[in-house]
This record gives structure tokens, sequence and C-alpha cells, in this order.
């Protein structure tokens, strides 16, 4: 199987997948905006999350598709971003069709970032500039971030590393990645901030605790404030019920390259877009499979991850 896998790559090289950021002094917002129709889900393994919409992303769930994901900071305030998002998909025309016009589908998650952000929260004016950044294909600063990384939008008071005390974590961030197998694109984002260390590919800690290797593990109540975010969009033609185990597969590129993960001190999110450009055709992309975007996704999250807390 021949895979292209690279530096610069990043979720929006699956296309129609657009991604935006509101980034203020200490939080910030990013939008991931979907095409009409796009096929979403999720899956949550962390034990404190701080989530919108997720009950509408289980495979038994009557609506299907999703139109953006809002992450940000500010724990539960943060929540409010959403808000914004709906207002500017709204105007747009975009959502499920109902008898009282189109309900845009918004599922949101947040970091915990109260003590980082300095008390800075995002509010639903936050929400609509990330999508209108995302809309524009252009950062905050006005330049074109095919990257996508660094302390920008919801990564920007984001920390790793606090599973041995808070006050030895160090900057986490936005990252973003993707692969591509012939026309299949799975593409992943992060938001980093996580209480585990972010280990790289031979095994080494990338970013993590500056703690001696004699302090234990979960000394503080800073260890429990702490979520690391996923977004991973294809190209693939996926039901929800595919796109539910594409999430399972997410969390696994989470568990490979943070450590430890999907503890109950973390609100671990994955959610999953699936806009249906491949197997559209007559007969069907047979490389756009399931099983196969499940094998590139969790190479495609655990290089967002490390990708988040690379200068």
């Amino acid at each position: 199987m021949t895979v292209e896998v690279g530096s610069g790559r990043s979720i929006t090289d699956v296309p129609g997948i657009r991604v935006g950021h509101w980034t203020g002094a200490g939080t910030g917002v990013t939008a991931v905006l979907a095409p009409s129709g796009t096929i979403g889900s999720g899956e949550v393994r962390g034990g404190a999350p701080a989530s919108r919409e997720t009950a509408l992303l289980e495979p038994s769930r009557l609506v299907e598709r999703v139109d953006a994901v809002i992450l940000a900071g500010g724990s539960a305030f943060g929540l409010a971003a959403a808000d914004g998002a709906m207002r500017f998909l709204a105007e747009r025309g975009q959502g499920f069709p109902t008898a009282g016009g189109p309900v845009p589908i918004v599922v949101s998650a947040c970091i915990f970032d109260l003590v980082s952000s300095g008390g800075e929260l995002p509010a639903p004016e936050h929400g609509y500039a990330a999508c209108v950044d995302a809309e524009q294909g252009r950062r905050a600063d006005n330049r074109i971030d095919n990257r996508i990384g660094g302390r920008i939008g919801a990564g920007r008071g984001a920390t790793v590393g606090k599973w041995r005390g808070g006050e030895f974590s160090v900057p986490g961030g936005v990252g973003s990645a993707s692969i591509r197998h012939g026309d299949l694109v799975v593409g992943a984002l992060a938001v980093v901030n996580a209480a585990g260390d972010v280990i790289g590919a031979d095994g080494t800690i990338v970013a993590g605790s500056r703690a001696a290797s004699d302090v234990g593990p979960f000394l503080t109540s800073a260890a429990s404030e702490n979520t690391t975010l996923i977004v991973v969009a294809t190209n693939a033609t996926l039901t929800r019920s595919e796109a539910f185990l594409l999430a399972q597969s997410a969390h696994h590129g989470l568990a490979v390259a943070v450590r430890p993960s999907h503890t109950r001190f973390d609100g671990d999110i994955a959610f999953t877009l699936a806009t249906g450009e491949l197997g559209r055709g007559d007969p069907p992309n047979p490389g756009a499979g399931v099983d196969l975007a499940r094998l590139l996704a969790v190479d495609a999250v655990a290089a967002a991850v490390r990708s988040a807390v690379m200068p």
C-alpha cells in the first residue's frame, strides 16, 4: 500500500473542509466547517468532557449530518461559542431542513484553560469570527495557514504534561495532519491540552512534564483540568455507523501519541466528518472503505497531536 504523508499537510486537504480560528489573549476558538450533507459521528472516552450535541452523534439518532464542529477554550463556558456558529450557518441557509427553516447542526467541545486564559472566555461572537476566518481560508492575522498549528484558536491556552502536577506542564496547542492513499484522504485536527505527555513516533517524549522522575502522578487538582479534542475528516462515503467506527480509531491514534490518555481527568472526544466525495461514482470507488479510512486515521491523529507541540 502506497501512502503519502508529510509535513505541511492538514485536515483542509480533505476537499470542502475549512478551518478558521479566533485567537484571544489567553483563549480561543477553532471552527471546522463541513460541506452540506456531511455525515458526522463521534465518541467521548475521557472522564471529564465539556460538550454540546454529542448525543446527536450516536449511530441510532435521526439526524446524520453535521455542519460544523466548534472547539474552544473556556471549559463549559466556552460552549457559548457554538451559538455564533449557529448564526453564521443560518445566515447562509445551511442546516437540517425543517418546516421552520434549516437548523444548523453544530457540535462542540471545550478544553479547560481557565487558569492560563487569565479569565478570558470565548463568546458567541468569537465562534462567529472563527467561522468567518474559515470561510475566508485565512488565519486571524490574514495570512494563509495550511498547517493550522500552534498556540492559536482553541489551543491558545492549552498545556500538556500535567499528570505529575500542573506546575510542571509545558505548552500544548492545535495541530493538524493528513494522509492520502490514492484518491482517499483522511485528515485530522487536534487541540492538545492533555494530562499526559506527547510521545513521538520513536517512543521519546516530545513534550511532557518537567517534574523530576521521582515525583508521583496526579499530585494536584490541576491534574483534572485537561482534554484533547480530535476532529477527523475524510472524503470517503460512510454511513453514520461507519463514521462512529472511524471515531473509535481516532481515539487509537490519540492513545499512540499521548501517554497516559483517556484518563478520568481528561475530557477526550473524537469527532468524525465524512464528506462523501468518493464512492458516489458508478461503480463506487473501491478504495474508499471504512477499514482503510480507519487505518489511516490512527496515523493522521497521532501526527496531528505531535504537530500541536512542535515549534
